[in-house]
């Protein structure tokens, strides 16, 4: 991949922020933030989560509108309504978490409100559908556009929200962490979209956590932290080490700081565990106090495998023992009585509930445990909070704020709460550090760390191979359904793990 690097880039701002300010109750989370954007430019945005970054994004999507300070497009002030009032002024962003509709077709969700009509006033389908084949076309994605958007993988509803975005008649698109479930090559398209996209004059807001993109595909950095602008650079003049400690505001030493642990014996065993057309045959031991990785790329069935084991899919042919006894479980319910647990791989679709508070989430597992006679008793439940906040340092304003306010990192952590208040044998984290920043992901290495030494055995499906290598006592590589390779963590590479996950290595 190159970089785009445009040597020289219009004077005049497309889009300016000028003194932004946005608070809520409790929350200071933009201070006197000004930003420009010029035609053609790649900006990247960075900063911890928390240092508000999506607080901006939300801002120009016309999701909140600033406390102070005034947003210019084309030199002209714009009060930006609504996200609606945003799409007509050309500002269009493309959101980590896709929100599309899984009931509607491919199609259907790339023009949605602009679905081609006939002469009867009808929606036109096959016209729809060639016109949503193109865009995909332009992605390099040729799955049938007429398919309900439900039945494709994360990766590929990715890839759907980038074409409808891509297919509107932008000026400016935010790109908010576009490739965190993308693979390699679905990456490469997304690079050459936005190098057509800069082509053509439209300005992007690049959001990311992954360094090497933004080295590779961006032509300037804007740095936030807690809320204020740190910096203003162009990408030659900058490191990926000075921009890291531009966002966390001190050095990091050792992102990744795996602690040797005594691995006692087997927790969990499973034993040919088969789903119809997903896994085949899948057969592991996890011990106490060991981190299993499971690596492989998107597609593998890593994430079904954790929800095959938890209850949460139900599989065809197998077994499952937890310190040496079989469970039968029908649903989720029976793993956590059996002292398994899940961090998911989506925390906002699947790992919380965003409208209610930090409290409750935390105590959603435990709920039987805090009530008598089917009458939560409120003190326990606060007592639960409170500790949880204490000792995994979640921030946030309190117990009772909703956990929608929390940044990515602190939403994880209010999720890993929740499953330690359950006392796990077992806990299955499925792309831990998902959508988090540096800082925030050396904190959860340091979390599952500890854990692993206290004795809980812990299965983590990562897609980033530094983590996997990094933090993994043995790994596990997935290719179609089945373990490819089981590899010491030690001696394992890069090259060794995507030779099996490619299907290249026997």
């Amino acid at each position: 991949m190159q970089a785009s690097h445009a040597g020289h880039l219009p004077d005049a701002p497309l889009l300016e922020m000028r003194s932004i300010s946005k608070s809520f109750p409790g929350v200071q989370a933009l201070h006197q933030v000004s930003l420009e954007l010029r035609a053609g430019e790649v900006r990247a945005l960075v900063g911890e989560n928390g240092a508000g970054k999506s607080t901006l994004i939300k801002l120009l999507a016309g999701v909140y509108q600033p406390t102070e300070g005034q947003i210019l497009l084309d030199g002209q002030p714009q009060l930006i309504r609504d996200p609606a009032h945003a799409l007509r002024l050309g500002i269009v962003p493309v959101h980590q978490e896709v929100n599309l509709e899984p009931y509607l077709s491919i199609a259907e969700n790339i023009l949605i409100g602009r679905q081609p009509r006939n002469r009867f006033g009808l929606i036109d389908f096959g016209q729809m559908n060639r016109e949503a084949a193109r865009w995909l076309a332009e992605l390099g994605v040729a799955t049938d556009p007429a398919l309900p958007l439900g039945m494709c993988s994360i990766a590929e509803r990715q890839m759907v929200a980038i074409a409808r975005a891509v297919s509107l008649d932008a000026r400016v698109v935010i790109f908010d962490e576009p490739t965190s479930s993308l693979t390699l090559r679905e990456t490469e398209r997304l690079f050459s979209v936005i190098r057509r996209l800069q082509a053509k004059k439209i300005a992007v807001l690049y959001i990311s956590h992954r360094m090497e993109e933004i080295f590779q595909i961006c032509d300037t950095l804007t740095v936030l932290r807690d809320g204020a602008l740190v910096a203003t650079q162009t990408l030659d003049t900058v490191t990926t080490d000075s921009v890291i400690r531009m966002m966390i505001g001190r050095e990091l030493q050792d992102l990744y700081q795996k602690q040797a642990t005594a691995v006692g014996p087997p927790v969990l065993e499973v034993k040919q565990l088969t789903v119809q057309g997903i896994l085949n045959d899948i057969s592991l031991t996890l011990h106490r106090g060991e981190i299993l990785g499971v690596a492989g790329l998107v597609g593998a069935g890593r994430t079904e495998l954790a929800r095959a084991i938890f209850g949460d899919l139900p599989y065809q042919k197998g077994e499952l023992w937890v310190e040496g006894r079989q469970i039968r479980p029908t649903c989720p319910d029976d793993c956590i009585a059996a002292g398994i647990g899940l961090v998911p791989e989506d925390r906002k679709e699947q790992g919380l509930v965003l409208p209610m508070p930090v409290k409750n989430n935390i105590s959603l597992a435990v709920l039987n445990k805090l009530s008598w006679l089917g009458v939560i008793r409120p003190r326990q439940e606060t007592a639960l909070a409170q500790d949880s906040v204490r000792r995994l340092a979640i921030k946030t304003p309190s117990i009772q704020q909703q956990v929608q306010y929390l940044s990515g990192g602190n939403q994880q952590r209010v999720v890993i709460a929740r499953w330690l208040a359950t006392h796990p044998k077992v806990l299955l984290v499925d792309e831990p550090t998902r959508g988090i920043d540096v800082g925030a992901k050396s904190e959860i290495y340091g979390l599952l760390n500890r854990l692993a030494s206290q004795g809980v055995a812990i299965l983590m499906i990562s897609s980033e191979l530094p983590e996997i290598l990094a933090m993994s006592d043995r790994i596990l590589v997935m290719y179609q359904g089945r373990i490819r390779a089981e590899l010491p963590g030690p001696q394992a590479t890069e090259e060794s793990i995507l030779r099996f996950a490619t299907g290249q290595a026997a």
